[in-house]
């Protein structure tokens, strides 16, 4: 069968089964959940080694970033769904006496997820789990980029269920072609902006709502008043986790001139002790995806003032920490998302600065800001626009199943973790439910002559 074929049958297939009704109930879709979870503890050594495979994650990140992280996200889910999936009532108008309002969440249908490889597991699994939870049948057409995990996926996803509820389906941009060519109930997509354009235009031919978790450009500012040592810590934590190759990772630093070099002192030393003096013998330190990507980062370090690192070994896809400094605005390395181990210091004469060069640019996935004055770090939370934020940390917010993760602008749009998850994948439905026993007559023609004046007054 052709993959064209393949596809119709399976979209076709899922759609019979969810007509059935077999996704409806509050037991079915726990034991979905509760069957995914025991398949990925029995998977868990082969997603340790297909992580290390793909892009160097040592077990210890690859627990901290993918596994619990998924892990958790059931979990939660499992103790709340009862309480999302109920109907709420709401208020009813006078107008409508005699009568109930409320919302009913309702699966949406079958749903397409389209996942990245810079965590391809977390991030294949963590839509899955929401769009589960709601009800939905799902096809998750994960990265060809990382072939092991994506392979692992696929024996997780088949272990787990019948290809009628969820599918994987592999391979590269000729698959994932012919599935945006298809009608879906919702698509989720985790990836470039680049793509994320091409993926609304061919959601568009069908009216298909999507969510879009794109990237950007995330800042972070230092001010002159933060907690130097900490900060740093923090942003090489932040930076340099699976070799800068993290949607939220921190692009680039504004830090007050006045600190500067006190910041460059501390970035080495924490530098030096998360990752050794030689970090391609680190087991804590990642590889960059593939040698396209690579080549790019490379190319991006050309006539750059580097300040730590800048080495690189193409065949290990190895490229060391590094920071650059006197990075001016126009700089290559400041018109493109990094999306690697490269960190460039801008320096400012002071924050208002800082604030006005993120307001001059597009609007990031993320933003931390650094300082101990409360009153600053909120003016700089007000005054700039980001899908999220940290206050003295980077990162740290996707872990809140209780905060809505998402982009704003050209970073992405829509959200989910948590309850906002479950929202992205149900459609709330509104509902009137009227008695039979009373009907007023004044709603229907003819009408008497003061009708114009009583609707004037209520």
């Amino acid at each position: 069968m052709s993959n064209k074929n393949f596809i119709s049958d399976l979209i076709a297939k899922q759609r019979f089964f969810f007509g059935e009704g077999k996704t409806l109930t509050l037991q079915s879709r726990k034991k979905r959940l509760e069957t995914l979870s025991h398949s990925i503890r029995q998977h868990e050594r082969e997603i340790l080694e297909a992580l290390a495979s793909d892009l160097g994650k040592s077990p210890e990140e690859a627990l901290l970033t993918e596994i619990r992280e998924v892990r958790k996200e059931i979990e939660f889910t499992l103790k709340h769904l009862s309480s999302w999936m109920k109907s709420r009532s709401v208020p009813t108008p006078l107008t409508l006496f005699g009568s109930k309002s409320r919302i009913q969440p309702q699966p949406l249908g079958t749903v397409l997820i389209i996942a990245p490889w810079n965590y391809p597991f977390n991030l294949s699994l963590m839509p899955l789990i929401p769009a589960l939870a709601a009800g939905n049948t799902v096809i998750l057409k994960p990265s060809e980029m990382a072939p092991a995990t994506s392979a692992i996926l696929a024996k997780i996803i088949s272990d787990a269920f019948l290809p009628e509820e969820v599918a994987l389906v592999e391979g590269g941009v000729p698959e994932t072609t012919e599935l945006l060519s298809h009608a879906f109930d919702h698509i989720f997509f985790t990836g470039g902006e680049a793509v994320g354009r091409i993926v609304m235009e061919a959601a568009s031919r069908h009216l298909t709502p999507v969510t879009l978790e794109l990237g950007g450009k995330s800042p972070a500012l230092v001010a002159a008043d933060a907690h130097v040592e900490l900060a740093a810590k923090r942003i090489v934590w932040g930076k340099f986790m699976n070799a800068g190759q993290t949607c939220v990772a921190p692009d680039y630093v504004l830090v007050e001139e006045g600190i500067l070099p006190r910041f460059i002192k501390a970035l080495k030393k924490y530098l030096a002790a998360f990752y050794g003096d030689y970090p391609a013998q680190s087991p804590f330190y990642g590889r960059i995806i593939n040698e396209r990507h690579f080549d790019r980062l490379v190319g991006l370090l050309e006539n750059q003032n580097v300040l730590v690192g800048g080495n690189h070994e193409r065949k290990e896809r190895f490229l060391a920490p590094t920071v650059l400094g006197n990075v001016s605005a126009e700089s290559p390395v400041m018109q493109e998302e990094i999306f690697g181990p490269i960190l460039p210091l801008v320096s400012v004469s002071d924050m208002e600065s800082a604030i006005r060069f993120v307001q001059n640019r597009p609007r990031p996935l993320a933003l931390y800001v650094f300082s101990e004055d409360r009153i600053f770090c909120e003016k700089v939370l007000r005054e700039t626009t980001s899908g999220g934020a940290c206050v003295n940390d980077t990162l740290v917010h996707l872990s809140s199943h209780h905060l809505p993760f998402g982009g704003v602008g050209p970073s992405g749009m829509g959200a989910y973790h948590g309850k906002e998850g479950f929202r992205t994948f149900s459609h709330y439905k509104s509902i009137v439910q009227t008695r039979t026993g009373l009907d007023l007559p004044l709603r229907y023609p003819p009408y008497p002559r003061w009708f114009r004046n009583l609707m004037g007054r209520i």
